[in-house]
């Protein structure tokens, strides 16, 4: 009988992160990050493991439209899923009924990322290749076909992106082999938490430089005063030669950011992320017109490759921050990345959180070698909580992601992680309770 997909399981998984506001910030104070968790099982005994990331009350609502997604897969054909991944990723985000939930937005287009991401660890496992070398030696026509072309064609036309891939092909080989010898640059967002103290602050930031980074990346948006303070000592901290990336997480209005930018600028912030609203891409674009050369960036919140393609075309960014589980999975952030190279804008994707740093990496190095085929102001973020509570965690050597070689997408939990988080009944939770 043919392979078929035989149960999807999904898990409410949460880790109490609030306890020492790891992840605070000016919208999000007490974060408890969390992962939506799927596992896809096959009937030839092969797993799947994805998520969705969230941050504590609302994860078991993500894992209840995973649920509702879950006939779409359940009983379809292994080799016929894995033969066309554009087209079952087209299936998840167009069902008939549960399309009206977004469309391609919010909790049912997350869940979609959940699935997506689950499915293509299934790929790898299969093929016995991480993701990044799966996507990275396939053909250009294959990695067209994953695309919907349908709202993007004003944008970037299939011709236009196989001619991208193509361009690129021919550098393949010797930009894979830099990568598994130097890695992927990173920078690290540990020393900028908001609930941290300054000397916390100082001791991390001094210590991330130590470690490699040449990139930290602080939080503001809360207090114009600790703003200006905090990132006056991170600048004493780590000197002139590092950049230092601020981050609002969407605290402004526009003209209110425009205002609170102009006394931070004396510190040489290299960009603004999420400044304002996330679906406000005329205001991003009057920011960016305002502060320059502080750089805008954004893209964790954006919710599909439509507002990507807008943002793209308004000029209203100079950072295209993908999310692993934010837009329809992998599939989806292959258009983005494509996108990005079609207008020449660098992408240097959220990570940190529970699991984005072990799946961002290879939507990153997948882009190098088979893309844009430079990392030239790119780097990935890193954010060291949690990582240990992965069977493949990401490993990094001087400031540089190190490429991950097993088989599949990264987020796989240890059993034992999962039983201990599960909400609300494994035991970190009712110690807590």
């Amino acid at each position: 009988m043919t392979e078929q997909i035989v149960s999807l399981d999904v898990t409410d998984v949460r880790f109490p992160t609030s306890r020492e506001l790891d992840g605070s910030d000016a919208m999000n104070p007490e974060p408890d990050y969390s992962a939506t968790y799927v596992t896809v099982r096959t009937s030839g005994g092969a797993e799947g493991h994805g998520l969705a990331f969230t941050i504590g009350r609302g994860n078991e609502v993500q894992a209840a439209a995973v649920s509702a997604l879950a006939p779409l897969v359940v009983g379809q054909s292994v080799p016929e899923l894995l033969g066309d991944l554009g087209a079952f990723n087209r299936r998840l985000v167009n069902d008939g009924q549960l399309r009206w939930l977004g469309p391609s937005k919010g909790v049912i287009h997350m869940a979609a990322a959940a699935i997506d991401n689950a499915v293509w660890d299934l790929a790898g496992r299969i093929a016995g290749k991480p993701v990044w070398r799966l996507l990275a030696e396939m053909s250009p026509e294959q990695l067209v076909s994953l695309v919907d072309f349908r709202y993007l064609r004003d944008a970037l036309t299939p011709e236009e992106a196989l001619d991208i891939l193509r361009a690129a092909a021919p550098g393949r080989a010797e930009r894979t082999e830099h990568l598994l010898a130097h890695g992927y640059p990173a920078y690290t967002t540990t020393p900028g938490w908001l609930g941290y103290t300054d000397e916390k602050l100082v001791r991390l930031a001094k210590e991330a430089v130590d470690d490699g980074f040449r990139q930290i990346k602080l939080k503001v948006g809360a207090d114009a005063e600790a703003d200006a303070r905090r990132l006056r000592l991170a600048r004493e901290a780590v000197g002139p030669d590092i950049r230092i990336a601020i981050d609002a997480n969407q605290a402004w209005g526009v003209t209110e950011a425009i205002e609170r930018l102009r006394p931070l600028a004396p510190f040489d912030p290299y960009w603004i992320e999420e400044p304002t609203s996330p679906d406000d891409i005329l205001g991003h674009a009057a920011i960016r017109r305002a502060v320059a050369p502080i750089r805008v960036a954004t893209g964790e919140h954006c919710q599909n490759q439509v507002v990507f393609k807008q943002l793209l075309q308004a000029e209203g960014i100079d950072i295209l921050q993908l999310d692993a589980s934010r837009v329809a999975g992998v599939t989806e952030n292959v258009a983005i990345l494509l996108l990005a190279a079609k207008f020449g804008v660098p992408v240097c994707p959220h990570a940190g959180g529970v699991g984005l740093c072990e799946m961002v990496q290879h939507l990153a190095m997948f882009d190098y070698v088979a893309v844009s085929g430079t990392t030239e102001n790119r780097v990935i973020e890193y954010v060291d909580h949690l990582h240990e509570h992965f069977t493949a965690p990401v490993t990094l050597r001087d400031g540089h992601y190190l490429a991950p070689l097993t088989p599949g997408l990264g987020a796989e939990l240890h059993p034992a992680s999962v039983a201990d988080h599960r909400y609300p009944e494994g035991p970190v939770w009712r110690e807590t309770t």
